[in-house]
């Protein structure tokens, strides 16, 4: 009986090794899954677009934020000085143009007269002309009609050199002349940096290291502390080289994060990183020696989770672990398998 017994067990211990080791097999091979793992998100450090002190913060570290809402305020006086001197310097630039433009009208004017005067000038000299050939009047007096018309014809290119001048000085009329457009965009600029005083959320998410108060300096383009964006979070999961052949984009995965350990995300095969995790590091593995011993690669994966819930919210950078499904591949997978 007790040999009976002990035959039970060991064959019972070798059904549950078999099995296991079937199923081992089966979930390798059908789900490949790694625990190096970590959620990421788009994160955004907030830095100002202009500089100056700060006169009021209106939100707290860890705060969940919306988009567009105010974050903290500069002080907007200078800026604001700007902004009027920038529009005195239109209005100038504006009536700049108007006195150009009355100085081509004049110079239009003045190129009419001298023509007026060179066509009665011309005249003129015709009939003084005719009359010589007649005998009614001496050589002398239509020789003099003759310098009067000169006189008027080089009045007259005097007069269209200065209009040609005018209209250069000028340039385009209106708002196309360019001082005019010069001021334009010097005042543009003064009211965006006026409204950029106040710098907002770009996104929708909860702040990170926020250590602002009023009465700080803070330099243009440094960065204050981080937006972390709550609307698209994922997973890069370091998966071994030897996995990479059955995962595809499209795919479905399955993710558990450390921090509830009860609670499983679905998720989707975004893309495979081109390179290993160590190939562009700082210090990549030379393996041309003769010490050199293979050591198997891993590369990053990323899973976009499809489920992200607020009663489980995600913080970048925690563990996670991973499962793909490679045996019910999607369309789209099967889709991306079948391309050359």
């Amino acid at each position: 009986m007790k040999r009976l017994i002990r035959y039970a067990v060991i064959a019972a211990i070798a059904v549950a090794l078999v099995v296991g080791g079937a199923w081992y097999w089966y979930e390798s091979k059908y789900y490949p899954s790694t625990s190096d793992a970590y959620v990421g998100a788009h994160t955004v450090r907030v830095a100002p677009q202009v500089a100056g002190r700060v006169v009021k913060v209106a939100v707290h570290d860890h705060q969940q934020v919306s988009k567009d809402q105010l974050l903290y305020r500069i002080d907007p006086t200078t800026y604001r000085l700007k902004v009027e001197q920038a529009k005195a310097q239109l209005a100038l630039a504006q009536q700049q143009v108007a006195q150009l433009q009355a100085s081509v009208t004049a110079a239009k004017a003045q190129v009419e007269q001298a023509k007026v005067q060179l066509a009665n000038a011309a005249s003129k000299a015709k009939r003084q002309q005719r009359l010589v050939s007649r005998g009614y009047t001496d050589a002398q007096t239509a020789q003099d009609a003759q310098a009067a018309e000169a006189a008027a014809r080089a009045a007259l290119g005097v007069s269209e050199a200065r209009l040609a001048e005018a209209r250069a000085q000028l340039g385009r009329t209106g708002d196309a002349n360019h001082q005019v457009q010069l001021a334009k965009a010097a005042l543009d600029m003064a009211e965006t940096n006026l409204r950029d005083t106040q710098v907002t959320a770009s996104c929708d998410g909860r702040l990170s290291g926020l250590k602002l108060r009023p009465g700080d300096y803070v330099d243009q383009g440094q960065p204050n502390f981080v937006l972390v964006c709550d609307k698209r979070w994922w997973v890069d999961a370091n998966f071994k080289e030897t996995d990479l052949a059955r995962i595809h984009p499209g795919e479905a995965a399955s993710v558990t994060v450390d921090t509830y350990g009860g609670h499983s995300f679905r998720g989707r095969v975004v893309s495979i990183n081109p390179a290993s995790g160590t190939a562009f590091s700082l210090l990549p593995p030379e393996n041309a020696t003769g010490n050199w011993v293979k050591v198997t690669q891993r590369v990053p994966v990323r899973i976009e989770i499809l489920d992200p819930s607020p009663k489980y919210p995600l913080r970048v950078g925690t563990s996670a672990e991973v499962s793909i499904d490679t045996l019910h591949k999607s369309p789209a997978a099967e889709a991306q398998q079948n391309t050359p």
